[in-house]
């Protein structure tokens, strides 16, 4: 029957629809001027770095994906939405007077301009801005440096699947994207205009939409067969098998072929539905369809499953075999751990030496490090912090100099200004913005040594003997521009400059102020820029202050880490940048890693997992993802004074690195721009080598019936120090930098070494050490230990240290008094055959903010014996025989460091309390005690045991007493 159409919407009156369009103005500028500000800082920043050419790559090469992104899956849609349209009915039944189709189709008709372009361009930007993000993938394809290594299966270099397959398979799945989208829009358009109706039993469709929509679902199962014939490629990353990653012998021989047969059911499913256009039933589609599924079912995932259980699993160390070579042989090629640079020794592990022996070793015996850098920060600090807005991170660095021809490792640490650190008034806008803006001095402590024995200065040794460089003062480590405007702990921006003639603002000392003369900084010469700045801080002072004036500059984005990874978003950074004086300049060295997520065989490995000790309390530096291919291939440096980013080639044949040179010219100085000065301090990366570490516990391996049975793996340990660090949560021990000898090498080199132990077992199975040195970068040295043999490793050293009754006896004298004790690094040094274990024990006042831990013990072991004393040279002795400490340099007699460092710190347990005379005394007495009781306790004399703890205990109350109870 016909019926009258409906009414017409109502239109929305002029007033509310202007002030509609006011407020969408205003959040659009809004939200859009917020934009542009970032943009234009970034920009200026990116200017002062001489980094503008990155920003500018990437913003043309995002811009110019979300255009064609946006175009690709708006045009579909629209193209798809004006066919349907276009061939809608002209005839079009209503069923009632309340049909909702026809009300909705008025509303559209009405407007159908508003319709016709906003849906199209509302799906347009939003794929648009997801289009954008893949902004490397599209780069890397488009500048792909071949490996000149072929894979074993298809004989393509590994450049296809790095480089080329990522790119193939983003661009089909936008296309497959868009046609499912234009499928949808077609057919809520076709339903709309009367091309499929549902009314009746089975509905009616046009022909026109009939044809439609068949040709866009022919189309998406023609890619859908494209896509079968890429995952083929992809089976070479399969994770099918626990053990290893790669296409094992089920992939191969049932998935592959699967892959194909469904490649071509999927061509005839789609000739099936280019045949229904011209049909008038969808018998055939539909037929074809089903075909495409049941295969995909028995042909896809029953047909491997069968294979996989009554073929593969009953002779899995045999068929797999194949398989894990490649996994293994992609693996060490992927993570540089092939045989040129890893070397496996067979190490005893074993020994009897004798204290000449011991004497003799003159490259470890000597350099032993008794400073743990990631104990130390609360002792630089209250020692040499001077100023409550310096500080220090929270753990320091290692590095080694050449100090009156002596090379030596030292802890080392930039004094920063520790923006937290602020009070009081300093926190006032101008005190913190343009008073204190820059840190002073690189504090240095030779790592194999301390002052003095705890008790032989009245408590003021176990100390470190610091240098220091600053604007006062110049210590062994000559710097000449100590002044530190860039680094870890400086979070504020900070406003510098002054016309020439004016007074210097910046705090430099209690005596003096400082004018900023580095290039670093962006320019608020100019009104527009301080505008910008004002706006972009929330700080209106920027505009008005009468202080900033045509040569003042503002620095922001002072982190080190910030800085490289902003100049090179392609670049993985390690987490832990140090600082090093390079020809008399501090410069923050970070190093960064070029990564792949697909390396045909190659092993997946968790970043953030592998990259995670019991240092980081749970921080996670790396990011959480996947990767299977690693190469610290980019040496960067950022002067601490002017920040300026300078990337060196490091690894000059990275395919990787290569292709983003290309992406990037210019960008990257080539490795022989690096200077022999800076070369001497590059260190071998802690992030690298904890991956690297995790990998050989399984690949060292090479056989592929001992890589399946696992009988020959190792763990890394967990960290032995740490109190509670068993079980499922452990948290692994930290590799450490040592300078250090090892079996049949001339002299001593700076090394990053790890022990490792047994699977599931604690007794050590290797020992592993990464060369630092320029000479003989980057070799990895594996002492294997006989597998018939049990040497302890760290849990049971540490184990035995604290099961030994004298040990346990002295260190609960050590926790009187208040005090508590925290055990340093557990280090194992291969020393004349064995191995030795070395492990400082520091003891710190409990509950004092003020306080600072000092060196006051150090454990050794060797062998099974147990060496503990104040002094290494003793705990050798011990160990070893008399003499056998003879090439120590810990440290003896030593002036004890001043107790004037800025902050009055009070005197540790134990000390002669400075100028009380009474509590000096009494930690004299407290001395003799602990001697007489160990003496006692060497001679087995009960009765004088006994003599020494009353003496003992009467001397610790005198002290505390003198100390005021």
């Amino acid at each position: 029957m016909a019926i009258r159409p409906p009414a017409a919407v109502p239109s929305i009156p002029r007033r509310p629809r202007i002030l509609l369009i006011i407020a969408a103005i205003v959040v659009v500028l809004f939200l859009g001027g917020s934009r542009l500000i970032d943009f234009y800082v970034n920009w200026l920043w990116y200017g002062e770095v001489g980094f503008r050419s990155v920003f500018s790559t990437v913003l043309f090469t995002r811009t110019v994906q979300f255009v064609l992104g946006g175009l690709l899956i708006g045009g579909l849609v629209w193209l798809s939405m004006w066919l349907a349209y276009r061939f809608r009915p002209v005839f079009v039944p209503v069923s009632g007077p309340e049909d909702p189709i026809a009300r909705y189709r008025t509303v559209i008709i009405q407007r159908l301009r508003l319709f016709a372009i906003a849906i199209p361009v509302a799906v347009g930007l939003i794929a648009g801005l997801a289009a954008q993000t893949d902004w490397q993938t599209v780069q890397m394809f488009l500048h792909g440096t071949s490996f000149g290594i072929t894979d074993p299966q298809f004989g393509k270099d590994v450049s296809f699947y790095t480089f080329d397959l990522p790119f193939y398979r983003l661009l089909l799945d936008w296309v497959m994207v868009g046609v499912a989208l234009s499928f949808v829009a077609a057919l809520i358009t076709h339903y709309l205009f009367g091309g499929i109706r549902l009314a009746g039993r089975s509905g009616q469709i046009s022909s026109a939409a009939r044809a439609h929509l068949a040709s866009l679902a022919g189309v998406f199962v023609l890619l859908k067969a494209l896509a079968y014939f890429f995952d083929r490629y992809e089976l070479l990353f399969s994770d099918r098998n626990p053990n290893f990653n790669g296409a094992t012998y089920t992939d191969l021989n049932a998935v592959m072929p699967a892959k194909l047969i469904l490649l071509f059911i999927s061509l005839i499913c789609a000739i099936a539905f280019f045949v229904s256009i011209f049909r008038r039933n969808l018998q055939l589609p539909a037929i074809a369809l089903v075909l495409l599924v049941l295969s995909s079912v028995l042909v896809g995932a029953a047909w491997p499953a069968i294979l996989q259980q009554f073929v593969v699993g009953p002779n899995a160390n045999e068929r797999e075999a194949p398989s894990i070579s490649r996994n293994i042989e992609a693996t060490r090629q992927a993570f540089g751990l092939t045989d040129d640079k890893v070397t496996v020794e067979a190490y005893s592990g074993t020994s009897t030496a004798t204290p000449a022996a011991v004497r003799a070793d003159t490259s470890t015996i000597p350099n032993i490090r008794l400073l743990d850098p990631a104990k130390l920060t609360k002792t630089f600090t209250q020692l040499q912090q001077r100023r409550n807005f310096y500080g220090f991170p929270d753990k320091l660095d290692i590095d080694r100099y050449t100090v009156n021809n002596e090379r030596q490792d030292y802890v080392v640490a930039a004094r920063e200004l520790d923006s937290s650190g602020l009070v009081g008034n300093q926190t006032d806008w101008i005190n913190r913005h343009l008073v204190y803006t820059h840190g002073n001095g690189f504090v240095a402590a030779p790592a194999n040594k301390v002052n003095a024995a705890l008790e032989d200065t009245g408590g003021r040794g176990g100390l470190p003997e610091f240098t220091v460089s600053d604007t006062s003062t110049k210590g062994a480590i000559d710097v000449t521009q100590p002044r530190i405007y860039y680094g870890e702990l400086i979070k504020d921006y900070s406003i510098v400059g002054a016309e020439p003639g004016a007074a210097p603002r910046e705090y430099d000392s209690d005596s003096q102020q400082y004018t900023y003369t580095g290039k670093g900084g962006v320019s608020l010469g100019n009104f527009f820029n301080r505008l910008v700045f004002s706006i972009d801080n929330g700080e209106i002072r920027i505009l008005f202050n009468d202080s900033i004036n045509d040569e003042s500059k503002i620095i922001f984005n002072r982190d080190p880490l910030d800085r490289v990874k902003n100049v090179a978003p392609w670049l993985t950074v390690d987490g832990d940048p140090y600082p090093a004086v390079v020809d008399g300049k501090i410069q923050w060295i970070v190093d960064g890693y070029t990564t792949l997520k697909q390396y045909p065989y190659a092993q997946q490995v968790p970043l953030g997992d592998a990259t995670r000790d019991s240092l980081q309390g749970g921080v996670q530096r790396l990011p959480d993802t996947n990767v299977s291919y690693l190469r610290n291939s980019v040496k960067a440096t950022v002067d601490a004074y002017d920040g300026t980013v300078t990337l060196y080639a490091f690894d000059e044949t990275d395919p990787v690195l290569k292709t983003w040179e290309k992406v990037f010219p210019g960008t990257v100085q080539p490795g022989s721009a690096i200077s022999p000065a800076l070369r001497e301090h590059f260190r071998y990366p802690e992030d690298q080598f904890k991956v690297q570490r995790q990998l050989l516990t399984r690949y060292h391996v090479t056989n592929p019936g001992e890589f399946f049975s696992t009988v020959s793996f190792w763990d890394v340990p967990s960290d032995p120090t740490v109190q509670g660090n068993t079980g499922s949560g452990q948290e692994p021990q930290p590799p450490y930098y040592l300078l250090a000898g090892l079996p049949n090498q001339e002299g001593a080199s700076f090394q990053l070494t790890s022990a490792l132990v047994s699977l599931q077992r604690q007794f050590l199975a290797a020992y592993m050490t990464a060369d630092s040195d320029p000479e003989n970068y980057g070799k990895i040295t594996i002492l294997q230990l006989p597998a018939d043999t049990q040497t302890l490793g760290p849990q049971q050293v540490q184990a035995q240290f604290l099961g030994s009754p004298t040990v346990s006896q002295e260190l609960n004298l050590l926790r009187q008094n208040q005090t508590t004790i925290d055990y340093g690094n557990l280090l194992t040094l291969p020393v004349a055959g064995g191995l030795l274990y070395v492990e400082p024990v520091y003891i710190e006042r409990a509950g004092q903010d003020s306080s600072y831990p000092q060196l006051a013990r150090v454990l050794v072991s060797y062998g099974g014996r147990v060496g503990y004393d104040a002094n290494l040279a003793t705990a050798l002795d011990q160990v070893f025989g008399a003499g056998a400490g003879g090439g120590v340099t810990q440290g003896g007699q030593g002036t004890p460091p001043p107790t004037d460092t800025g902050t009055n710190p009070p005197p540790n347990p134990g000390a002669g309390g400075g100028s009380n005379p009474a509590a000096a005394a009494a930690a004299a007495e407290i001395s003799q005690a602990l001697a007489q009781l160990k003496s006692a306790q060497q001679s087995g004399d009960f009765a004088a045991q006994g003599q020494a703890l009353a003496a003992l205990d009467a001397a610790v109350k005198k002290f505390q007493a003198a100390q005021g109870g």
